[in-house]
C-alpha cells in the first residue's frame, strides 16, 4: 500500500474542517501510514475459511429463565399507599392546568 501522502492529509484535514500546520501535515501523514499499514495488515489475515465472529470469546448467558410466580394483587400492592384510586397511587398535583407538556 502506498504511503498517504500530504496532499491526502490536507484534504482530510479541509473535509474535517481542521486547520493544520505544515508541520503537523508532515506528522499526521506518517501517524495515519502506520495505522493503514496496521489495518492492511489485519485484512492480509483475514481468511475464507475463518467464520467472521462478534466476540473474541463465546457469550454465556448467565441469566435465570424466566419463571411465572405469584405477585401482589393490585389491593396488597396498594394497601400501605396513604392514598389510592381506580387501583392506582394517588399523589398530589405538582403542575398545574395551564402548564402545556
Amino acid at each position: 500500500m502506498a504511503a498517504i501522502s500530504r496532499e491526502e492529509v490536507a484534504h482530510l484535514a479541509r473535509l474535517s474542517r481542521l486547520a493544520v500546520t505544515e508541520e503537523e501535515l508532515d506528522m499526521f501523514a506518517g501517524q495515519l501510514d502506520v495505522i493503514l499499514q496496521a489495518v492492511a495488515q489485519v485484512g492480509e489475515v483475514a481468511a475464507a475459511d475463518i467464520p467472521p465472529t462478534s466476540h473474541s470469546v463465546p457469550l454465556t448467558n448467565i441469566f435465570r429463565e424466566d419463571v411465572v410466580t405469584p405477585c401482589l394483587t393490585p389491593e396488597e400492592a396498594l394497601s400501605g399507599a396513604p392514598d389510592a384510586e381506580d387501583q392506582r397511587f394517588r399523589v398530589p398535583r405538582i403542575l398545574s392546568e395551564d402548564v402545556a407538556s
